[in-house]
């Protein structure tokens, strides 16, 4: 039986945290045994805010080996550098005369990104949901996962689809969220509100995958907490409810099993067997990236082989596309 496809990607730039670990890059180790699966470094959605060049290349390399250590199998899964492959550059373009600027001015997105780089409101900016969609429709993905907080990219996906397909004839499956079953949010550790960064201004606030032993232990000493002294689960309890979901998600064990296993132990010595898990679980796969770095032939290969199986699929659907909105392929 035909596999289904599945899309996704992250930027290469700033450092992932342990929220990108646990909801997204541990999702995508499993769904590579279950779906035709394409992962992508975006490295065209990156420069949309303003990179250092040889932090973005240093950075492409490093996601590409931290993705391969965490245990992506490029025998399963194509995994490849977007610029690597135009046809997600020159699919965008065509697929900007079906979107619509007020469209893509509503995006939650361009709004937050607008007021943060407000000296920098490119239309590289405004532009990003519809280089999404070009990824997407591509590779005539089935599914995206994503958090149930982000499917407003998908349904721009799917409006551009359908709209193109209901323009000039059927040219891209319509893809449908996958929504990870993530278990819960992490939160920041400084301001535990609202969801973990990577560009979180504040370095306590996010355990980054990079981060050392000390400095992570450092951080989860230092995370916030709640008035009382009992190690449980609560709505009034946000600090040690997000280190008990924390603790959980890399032990691999319920928020129960969690909260019996620290009942009577103090704030403390929680925030310390918490940041201890973390540097554990987290110490093969910086030891494994590490190595892949130092083997940079064997990862531009891998880039390579990935990118070429990238370019056969969505030079398929470009083809398609380019005939039915009647540019001249010399046929």
């Amino acid at each position: 039986m035909e596999r289904k496809i599945l899309y996704s990607a992250v930027q290469p730039s700033g450092n992932l945290t342990i929220g990108n670990y646990t909801g997204a890059i541990r999702n995508w180790v499993r769904m590579q045994n279950d779906f035709d699966c394409f992962y992508a470094v975006a490295d065209l959605h990156a420069i949309t805010v303003r990179q250092d060049p040889a932090t973005l290349r240093r950075r492409t390399l490093e996601i590409a080996a931290l993705y391969l250590a965490c245990g992506l199998d490029p025998e399963k899964c194509t995994l490849y550098v977007q610029s690597h492959v135009s046809a997600h550059a020159e699919l965008c373009w065509i697929l900007n005369t079906v979107a619509y600027v007020g469209e893509m001015e509503r995006m939650t997105q361009f709004k937050d990104k607008s007021q943060k780089h407000a000296d920098n409101i490119n239309m590289g900016l405004m532009d990003y949901p519809v280089l999404m969609a070009a990824d997407i429709l591509l590779y005539q993905a089935h599914y995206v996962p994503v958090g149930a907080d982000q499917k407003q990219h998908v349904e721009i996906t799917r409006d551009i689809a359908n709209r193109f397909n209901n323009r000039y004839g059927e040219a891209f499956r319509v893809p449908e969220p996958y929504i990870l079953k993530e278990g819960a949010k992490i939160m920041s550790l400084q301001d535990p509100s609202k969801k973990m960064s990577k560009s979180d201004e504040n370095l306590n606030a996010s355990v980054y995958l990079a981060d050392d032993r000390d400095t992570i232990i450092r951080k989860f000493k230092r995370a916030v907490t709640d008035s009382g002294n009992e190690v449980r689960a609560a709505a009034e309890k946000p600090g040690i409810t997000n280190l008990l979901n924390i603790y959980a998600a890399f032990r691999g064990c319920t928020l129960e099993e969690a909260e019996r296993e620290f009942q009577g132990t103090g704030y403390g010595d929680f925030k310390l067997a918490v940041g201890e898990t973390v540097a554990d679980a987290l110490a093969p796969v910086q030891e494994k990236q590490k190595q892949l770095l130092g083997d940079k032939e064997y990862l531009a290969g891998v880039l390579q082989s990935g990118a070429e199986n990238a370019f056969r699929a969505a030079r398929k659907t470009l083809s398609k596309v380019c005939r039915k909105i009647g540019l001249y392929r010399g046929e």
